[in-house]
Order: C-alpha cells, then structure tokens, then sequence
C-alpha cells in the first residue's frame, strides 16, 4: 500500500497553528471575563493547561502519526483505504461502485503542493487525503478511467 505525501506532516503542523492561535484567542477572552467578573482564577489557569497539552498534541504528535496510519491502494478492481489512531479502518471500494470523482485543495494543501482525491458511491463518500499535486491527478484520471466516470475537478 501507498502512503500520502511527507508534506501533510507540515500541512497539519499548519492547521495546528490556526487551531492554536483560535485557542489562545479563546484563553485571552476568558481571562478578561475573569477579572471582568472577579472569576475564580483556577478556570483560566485550568484551561491554560489544557490548551498547553492540546497545542503540543496538535503540534508534534498528531501531524506525524496522521501520516504514518494513512495508507491507499487504487486497483483497476477496486480502491483500498487503510486509516485511523485507535480505531484502525480498512475500507475496499469495488471500481464498479465508484459513480463520481474529482478533486480538491484547500488554501493550505496549496501551499504545501498537495490535493485531496475524493470519491463518491451510492452509501457514502471517501477520500484519500495530502497527495501530491501530480499524484492526485494521477489517481484522479486513473480512478475516472477504470469506474468509467468523468472526473471533476475543484481548486
């Protein structure tokens, strides 16, 4: 099976910061209610140690083993997905269920030069996320080819 691309290490390691800078925003406007309202002072400090441990999750552990769980296979026969922390999932999609394929990018994966393939069957839509640009192009056209669908593309 295939991996995604190195660059979704830093392209999460990105989304972190965002969700970080969102957090202390958060922080910030909690201690002015504080002392706007004469809180107790553990509730802002309390949820000073929370963010500390979630921007550190967010920041180093996560980018990396979100890397290392994702896996994909595209066949002519079918698309296998392997992905997940604790609950590892492994899905098998048959090409002749495939009714619709395309792709997208965010502002972020553009930076980073990656694209998400995304595919839709009658139960449900899948994605093989932080591809390169080239690759999920590829997987695109390759995945159209062999479902017999046309392809979309969004950028």
């Amino acid at each position: 099976m295939k991996t995604i691309d190195p660059r979704a290490v830093q392209a999460r390691r990105t989304e972190g910061w965002i969700a970080s800078a969102a957090d202390v925003t958060g922080l910030v406007i909690l201690g002015a209610l504080t002392a706007r309202f004469d809180w107790p002072t553990w509730i802002p400090a309390a949820a000073a140690a929370f963010s500390a441990l979630f921007v550190g999750v967010e920041l180093i552990v996560m980018p990396r083993l979100l890397y290392r769980t994702w896996r994909y296979n595209v066949t002519e026969k079918e698309i296998e997905l392997q992905h997940g922390l604790w609950v590892r999932k492994r899905s098998s999609i048959p090409m002749s269920r495939i009714q619709h394929v395309d792709s997208k990018q965010g502002p972020i994966q553009k930076r980073y030069g990656l694209s998400t393939v995304t595919f839709a069957t009658a139960a449900g839509s899948h994605r093989i996320p932080a591809l390169s640009e080239e690759e999920a192009d590829r997987v695109r056209k390759q995945i159209a080819e062999w479902a017999g669908v046309a392809e979309h593309e969004e950028r």
